[in-house]
């Protein structure tokens, strides 16, 4: 979905159904239909930060070829941190070096500020060199943010790396395994996003106060960044937490909700009496 900025600006911002392809194809082919020398770029994420799904890329990267349009793709909640090289959902779907351009921040694996932008097209790269504001200014990344990104490179690329990779996605597994066999609705692909669905706001802010004041740290997402009464936790895992904190997580979980529903029912309970 474009920012709001962007949908307001002029009539050339499409959007198209979440994750949908076939609804990618038909705006495509409007387009080229209404104006056969249009330059289009389309824009999505691999892995969705509020719900963890996962469009199909190679099929996307395809159908934008067809129309002659480019492809730009957000790898910045997966890279170094899925697939068994760590390239993410790119790499499972087997769409490295297929896509015409990728970006991501360096905020997530890399633990740093900043961010890039790769493409096979030199003309581009040339582009983004002599006509990028961070580049032509004084506020690109510093060497010792650069040095920081290489060093967590590094480690993406090694044995440890893999390890890591390894013991992350247990990790999620069981967080989702855990949690959706207590009730709980999980959403989308495994990553070290899960969203956990909760409703109301109102529902939704007394289980996060209960669960941040018994031990549990939870970001509550609410609307408009989710649709209203769509309410989740956006739980992120590492591969570092062990499985007795992701079961007294879900433990507390289940007490939240448990303590929530029961003041739920005593008050209306009394409305009713």
């Amino acid at each position: 979905m474009p920012p709001g900025g962007s949908r307001r600006r002029d009539g050339n911002v499409h959007r198209f159904p979440h994750c949908s392809n076939e609804g990618v194809e038909r705006r495509l082919a409007r387009i080229r239909a209404e104006n056969p020398g249009a330059g289009i770029l389309v824009v999505t994420e691999t892995v969705f930060s509020m719900d963890s799904d996962v469009p199909d890329i190679a099929g996307l990267q395809a159908i934008c070829t067809r129309y002659g349009a480019t492809l730009m793709v957000d790898i910045a909640h997966d890279l170094g941190a899925v697939g068994r090289g760590g390239r993410g959902y790119l790499e499972i779907q087997g769409a490295l070096m297929t896509v015409d351009i990728i970006m991501g921040s360096f905020s997530k694996t890399f633990g740093s500020n900043g961010g890039f932008v790769a493409s096979n097209r030199v003309e581009l790269k040339l582009a983004l060199r002599y006509g990028c504001g961070p580049l032509t200014f004084t506020n690109a990344i510093s060497p010792m943010q650069a040095a920081a990104v290489l060093s967590c490179l590094a480690i993406v690329d090694s044995p440890e790396g893999e390890r890591r990779r390894k013991r992350l996605m247990g990790n999620v597994m069981h967080m989702r395994s855990s949690l959706q066999s207590v009730g709980f609705q999980v959403l989308g692909e495994p990553s070290a996003i899960v969203p956990v669905v909760l409703g109301s706001n109102g529902l939704s802010r007394k289980m996060t106060s209960y669960m941040l004041n018994h031990g549990a740290i939870v970001n509550l997402v609410e609307y408009p960044a989710v649709a209203k009464n769509g309410c989740r936790w956006r739980v992120q895992l590492m591969h570092n937490h062990t499985r007795e904190q992701i079961d007294a997580f879900v433990m507390t979980a289940v007490a939240a909700r448990d303590a929530v529903s029961s003041g739920v029912d005593r008050l209306l309970s009394l409305v009713t009496a």
